[in-house]
C-alpha cells in the first residue's frame, strides 16, 4: 500500500502522521527527534512510503541529510508553502465542494442542487465510471452521515425548546428561533442577577466602549465582552427581524429608521442589543413579545 508521511519536528520530539493515497490517517505517533528513531517508526508503520515531508527549520538540513542516507524518500518543504496549502485545504474542506471539484476535473458539472437532489445528481454522473465511484461515493456517504447528525441535533434542539415554557415565550419575538432562545436562557441562567434589563446589553458586549479622561471623551465600537456565541445569535436574529420578517412591530420600525440613517450593520447591532433587553424583561415579567406598543422597543 502507498503511504505518505508528514513530520512535525521540534527540538526534542517529532510528531509523525502516516496517511494513505486517499488521505485517510493510517498511523500517528511521537518519537525522539533522532534520524534512527524516525526511520524505525516509518519502516514499521509505513513500509510503502513514497514521500516523507518535513518543513524547513533549524534541524531540517541535518534530518534531511541523515534520513536520505538511511534510504528514505524524504523531501523538505518551505514552511510558507506548507502554510498556504493548509489554508487552501481548510477553505475546501466542505464535502460538497470536494465532490463538485472532483467531477469538474473530468468535465462533469452537478449544477445547482440541494439536499437529496445533490446526491442523486452526483450518482447519475458517476454511473458506469468505476474510477469516480471509488472516490466520490465515500464522500457522498460522509456527507449523508453529517446531514443525519445535523438532523438529529436539530430534533433535539426543537425538543428542548418545545418542553420549556420560557424558551417558547422567547420565540414569540420576531427573528428569535429555538437556538437563540436556548442560548440566551443558558447564558443568562438567572435573570435576577441583573437589576435592570438594560444591563444585559452591556453584559453580552453589545454596548459601545467609552473613554473619558480630562478633555478627552470618545465613544468607540461595541465592547464585545461576554459570550460571543450569544452575541452572534442576537445579531443574526436582528438581521432576520429587519430583512425577513414581514409583520410590522415597533421594534422593527425603530430598526428600519436607524438603518436608513446609519446603515444596516449598525442597525443590526442596535436591534440585537434591544433584543437582549427585551428578552430579559419578558423573562422577568413572564410575558410574550408585545407587537403593537412602543413600550417593547423602549
Amino acid at each position: 500500500m502507498v503511504h505518505y508521511v508528514g513530520l512535525d519536528v521540534s527540538l526534542k520530539q517529532t510528531s509523525i502522521c502516516v496517511v494513505n493515497q486517499l488521505g485517510s490517517i493510517v498511523r500517528e505517533g511521537v518519537v525522539d527527534s533522532e534520524p534512527e528513531a524516525i526511520a524505525a517508526f516509518v519502516r514499521l508503520n509505513a513500509p510503502g512510503a513514497v514521500r516523507i515531508g518535513l518543513e524547513t527549520g533549524p534541524t531540517a538540513t541535518w534530518l534531511w541529510t541523515e534520513l536520505k542516507q538511511l534510504g528514505l524518500p524524504v523531501i523538505c518543504i518551505d514552511a510558507r508553502h506548507a502554510k498556504a496549502v493548509l489554508k487552501m485545504q481548510i477553505n475546501k474542506s466542505d464535502l460538497e465542494n470536494q465532490i463538485r471539484g472532483l467531477l469538474k476535473n473530468v468535465g462533469l458539472v452537478i449544477g445547482r442542487a440541494k439536499f437529496n437532489v445533490f446526491t442523486v445528481r452526483a450518482e447519475e454522473l458517476i454511473e458506469d465510471r468505476p474510477e469516480l465511484m471509488a472516490v466520490v461515493r465515500p464522500l457522498l456517504k460522509a456527507r449523508q452521515a453529517i446531514e443525519q447528525q445535523t438532523d438529529d441535533l436539530d430534533r433535539k434542539v426543537l425538543k428542548l425548546a418545545r418542553y420549556d415554557a420560557q424558551v417558547r415565550r422567547f420565540m414569540t419575538v420576531p427573528g428569535v428561533g429555538p437556538i437563540t432562545a436556548l442560548c440566551f436562557k443558558a447564558t443568562i441562567d438567572d435573570p435576577t442577577r441583573f437589576k435592570r434589563s438594560r444591563s444585559v446589553g452591556a453584559y453580552v458586549g453589545l454596548t459601545t466602549r467609552r473613554h473619558a479622561s480630562g478633555e478627552v471623551d470618545w465613544t468607540g465600537r461595541i465592547s464585545k465582552c461576554g459570550d460571543a456565541m450569544l452575541r452572534s445569535y442576537l445579531f443574526e436574529a436582528a438581521g432576520v427581524l429587519l430583512t425577513r420578517v414581514p409583520k410590522w412591530s415597533a421594534l422593527k420600525a425603530w430598526g428600519i429608521r436607524l438603518a436608513k440613517r446609519s446603515g444596516l450593520r449598525k442597525a443590526k447591532v442596535a436591534v440585537a442589543r434591544k433584543l437582549a433587553v427585551i428578552l430579559h424583561r419578558m423573562w422577568i415579567d413572564g410575558t410574550e413579545f408585545n407587537w403593537s406598543t412602543k413600550k417593547a422597543a423602549a
